[in-house]
């Protein structure tokens, strides 16, 4: 019976190419399922033999551990150079999202305390 070893929602497109990638150098037997029309599935990577899980879980988690720092490395290169992606950059570069979350937020605070600031009168 196959065992789900990687799930693929949410995963960079890169992130997913690199694990088949790995997977297929040590030589598991695999296959995917994609999430299908409705969105209904799960988009994952399984195994056909369920003896390689262990030793397919330590090559998913080195790989993991691995692409985690270099996340980290390329982060920590922005942050020193300056050009690492802020709050506030961020809203700079796009305020109109921020001001419809805070007007959008004001509105719904202002119904909900509606009928309570109308009961002292």
């Amino acid at each position: 019976m196959a065992v789900l070893r990687f799930k693929l929602r949410g995963v960079p497109e890169d992130e997913a190419d690199e694990v088949r990638e790995r997977l297929a150098t040590h030589d598991f037997d695999t296959y995917e399922t994609q999430e299908g029309f409705w969105r209904l599935g799960e988009p994952a990577i399984w195994l056909r033999d369920p003896e390689q899980f262990t030793a397919a879980r330590r090559v998913i988690d080195a790989y993991q551990a691995e692409r985690a720092e270099l996340l980290h490395r390329e982060r920590e290169a922005q942050r020193a150079r300056g050009e690492a992606d802020t709050l506030g950059r961020r809203l700079a570069r796009r305020p109109l999202p921020l001001l419809l979350l805070l007007a959008g937020a004001g509105a719904i605070l202002a119904l909900s305390l509606l009928p309570f600031l109308g009961l002292g009168r």
